[in-house]
């Protein structure tokens, strides 16, 4: 009884801890480029890599877990996309509103369910594609009535999204190819997006914003929220790990959702980041839409496990004698009723 309070508590702190760095690096960062001036986002997406590896590092020897070598060109090359579409998304941060920030970041899903489908031949079932019709429709209305929206912020995100779809994907068949762990394909890569955003970061930077990253006035009060900026990125790539092993990535989703109404809430109220009721409209259609497209998920795959279960059992019923049939079929009709959604 003790211990399964216990696991109890471990999940609850698990979500409670995703939830609270999530929120907090969106506004934190928004508060720093926007509000104190440091519009230096890919420079510091580079410092919040080389944080999170040197903590990686850290639990790494201290056997928190094992490292898996991985082919030098494949983890470059890994690093070099996923170093761009991190870049990408901060740019994104810096140049649009959190609203719109948080619209490219749900527009991410249906578009890599779209490049699955094209080029992986990846079927959907009607719910699902009518959930993600729902969250395109609700994209649309918020990007369109979005009072900050620009054509560099646009443009950002749009590149942001292509980027970040394409390595999701590839991210997925690394660690199915080589058999490696999230854990350990981000050690692995993590110092090659960090040296690739600090080298071309500051570049980058003084060609968006016409600001030099090195003669810019570090005041106190900028440095403190940078480091807070580093310290709360490892926690959010800790908390993303964590929930997911404790709960399922259908419940990390889910907690997406959650964080994404937290962020625009304090967005509004805080940062006064302009809202009217379309904006509202949209972004509550778009959180209903990923909610089905997250449930209708589930079910699928719990219909997949009770077609599998059943399969089975049918394989055990060929060389079962005749006599158990009668108890064998009120066992497989206990296991579909344990199996199927409520």
């Amino acid at each position: 009884m003790g211990e399964m309070k216990s696991m109890q508590m471990g999940v609850i702190g698990a979500l409670f801890l995703s939830v609270a760095s999530s929120v907090s690096i969106v506004i934190c960062n928004k508060a720093l480029m926007t509000n104190l001036g440091f519009p230096f986002a890919t420079t510091l997406t580079s410092w919040h890599l080389m944080v999170t590896y040197c903590t990686l590092h850290v639990a790494y020897k201290l056997n928190f877990f094992e490292n898996k070598p991985i082919d030098m060109r494949t983890v470059v090359l890994f690093g070099l996309l996923n170093g761009i579409s991190i870049g990408l998304l901060n740019l994104s941060l810096g140049f649009n509103s959190i609203g719109f920030y948080q619209m490219t970041k749900l527009a991410i899903i249906p578009f890599t369910v779209l490049l699955e489908t094209l080029f992986l031949n990846k079927k959907f079932s009607q719910k699902i594609k009518f959930s993600l019709f729902l969250l395109l429709v609700g994209v649309g209305i918020a990007s369109i009535t979005d009072l900050q929206l620009n054509f560099v912020g646009s443009v950002l995100s749009l590149l942001a999204i292509a980027t970040t779809c394409v390595g999701q994907i590839l991210t997925n068949t690394i660690q199915k190819r080589l058999n490696v762990t999230s854990t350990q394909l981000l050690y692995q890569s993590a110092p090659f997006q960090a040296a690739i955003l600090f080298v071309s970061g500051p570049f980058v930077d003084k060609y968006l914003t016409r600001l030099n990253v090195f003669s810019f006035h570090y005041s106190p009060i900028v440095v403190g929220f940078i480091t807070l900026s580093c310290l709360i990125a490892v926690s959010v790539n800790f908390s993303t790990f964590l929930v997911i092993g404790k709960t399922s990535p259908v419940t990390y989703q889910v907690l997406g959702h959650l964080k994404t109404c937290l962020v625009l809430a304090f967005g509004y109220t805080l940062l006064h980041d302009p809202f009217t009721p379309r904006n509202i409209a949209g972004i509550l259609i778009a959180v209903l839409g990923m909610l089905l497209y997250s449930y209708f998920c589930s079910v699928a795959s719990k219909s997949k496990q009770v077609s599998s279960d059943s399969t089975f059992l049918g394989k055990d019923r060929d060389t079962t004698p005749l006599l158990g049939q009668e108890k064998e079929n009120h066992h497989e009709a206990k296991k579909l009723d344990k199996h199927s959604p409520v």
